[in-house]
């Protein structure tokens, strides 16, 4: 396929790069320097109760109404130090329920202290980033974290939990001497 001299002159001048408001936060990134920004290390904090735990999948239901009705939505839920569940956010966008959980606890002046974020969807490097900014502690989430995302995790103290549908809790960081 050959591009036409204006047409490809057309397309350079509309080149991306977006400041994004929410969202995974690498739209427009030119550079993996941007993507891999320095973040604080959190100060750690003490794996969640287990049974903070049990039958979390269930429980966190009544904060999908969508994601109940129709099934096509993420939802991120916040979980408070006493392991009652205060606040829930969908959205089909993963990023945008976690960005929309984040503002809730800051709009609703929620303590984030001894909490713990969950969320329904792909544990990616970009939701570790926003619980990091946030200063979350601890993240759960209903599906396995990739190989960075747990990398992340771990450099920088945050707890890193996930909760297979039919299995035990798997904790990635901090790193358990005696798991893989």
């Amino acid at each position: 396929m050959t591009i036409a001299n204006r047409a490809f002159w057309n397309l350079k001048q509309q080149r991306r790069q977006l400041a994004g408001t929410s969202g995974c936060g690498l739209c427009g990134v030119e550079a993996v320097e941007q993507a891999l920004p320095q973040l604080k290390v959190l100060p750690g904090a003490p794996l969640p109760p287990a049974e903070w735990l049990d039958g979390l999948r269930q429980r966190i239901g009544e904060f999908q109404p969508l994601g109940q009705h129709c099934g096509a939505v993420h939802a991120a839920v916040f979980m408070n130090d006493k392991g009652e569940l205060l606040l829930g956010r969908e959205d089909i966008g993963r990023h945008n329920a976690l960005d929309k959980l984040i503002g809730g606890l800051i709009r609703r002046n929620i303590p984030i202290t001894g909490g713990l974020a969950i969320v329904t969807s792909r544990c990616s490097l970009e939701l570790i980033q926003k619980v990091l900014r946030a200063g979350i502690q601890t993240l759960v989430s209903l599906s396995s974290p990739t190989g960075l995302a747990v990398q992340w995790a771990r450099s920088h103290n945050l707890n890193l939990i996930h909760l297979p549908q039919k299995n035990a809790p798997r904790v990635y960081s901090p790193a358990l001497e005696n798991q893989a």
